[in-house]
């Protein structure tokens, strides 16, 4: 008789899932949570890890090196031809501390007859530096103005009132300043030179002396060299072929990268279409 042939049943053991799944949700939970500690303490120790890392280093990078010293040979090219112009810096918070006794010479050569101080800032906001770089400037006896940096999207008297509420003008200083330099956000052009109009005139109004615009050569030909030719204006024009200053300008702030004794870290530098005689002709009676 032929053997019966039996067939085992195996019985197959079913993993449970949730146990599984629980264990991959838990890894991610302390991933998540070990990379939000390390993001938290790199943000909170940022700057000692770029200091460390050589970001903030005093040492240049030889890109850094390079750039600087085409910077340098510009500026000595521009300096050396406006020889007898009167030659002038512009500062703000930016600078930090300023050792004002110290500030007297532009590549040991050139003295540094004015400066210009930015003292607010929209409708709101005071420049931090402002009283004691407006101080430290008349004790270093140095030929003085103040700028507000306008907002074009804030009250233009608002503007105004906050710059004339903060700024006191003395004999010798220069004109009150408009700086102008961005284009509005939620208003037309149009809209944006009747605000420009208003603040200048609650300004001259106020110090019974014309105020000077300072903006970019591109945002002066586009929007402001027509409408607004009864002003002075201080252009900042920065272009590496551009060496002498134009006719119609009254200052020239031809870079933003020079070395002032008193002053770490880079400074704007300006030429006045004029020497030093001519310049002291156009400060406050």
């Amino acid at each position: 008789m032929r053997k019966k042939t039996v067939r085992r049943t195996t019985t197959r053991r079913v993993k449970k899932k949730s146990g599984f799944l629980s264990g991959v949700v838990v890894k991610f939970l302390v991933g998540f949570a070990l990379i939000a500690v390390f993001v938290a303490g790199s943000y909170h120790y940022r700057q000692g890890i770029l200091y460390y890392l050589g970001f903030k280093s005093t040492v240049l990078s030889k890109e850094q090196e390079e750039e600087k010293r085409l910077s340098d040979v510009r500026n000595f090219q521009v300096l050396v031809k406006h020889k007898g112009k009167a030659i002038g810096i512009d500062v703000s918070e930016y600078q930090d501390a300023i050792e004002w006794l110290e500030v007297d010479t532009l590549e040991e050569i050139y003295p540094i007859n004015f400066v210009i101080i930015r003292a607010t800032v929209g409708n709101d906001r005071l420049d931090r530096k402002f009283k004691k770089n407006w101080l430290g400037a008349k004790e270093n006896k140095m030929i003085r103005g103040a700028y507000h940096y306008y907002r074009p999207n804030e009250n233009s008297i608002d503007q105004a009132e906050l710059f004339i509420n903060t700024v006191s003008l003395q004999k010798g200083d220069l004109p009150p300043i408009l700086d102008i330099e961005r284009l509005p956000k939620n208003q037309s052009i149009a809209r944006l030179k009747v605000g420009l109009r208003r603040w200048l005139e609650k300004v001259e109004a106020h110090y019974k002396v014309k105020p000077i615009i300072y903006t970019g050569e591109s945002y002066y030909d586009d929007f402001l060299k027509e409408e607004f030719s009864d002003y002075l204006f201080w252009i900042a024009n920065y272009n590496f072929y551009r060496e002498k200053i134009q006719d119609d300008w009254l200052f020239w702030q031809f870079t933003e990268k020079a070395s002032v004794p008193g002053i770490e870290g880079n400074v704007d530098v300006n030429i006045f279409n004029g020497d030093l005689q001519q310049l002291q002709f156009i400060t406050i009676e």
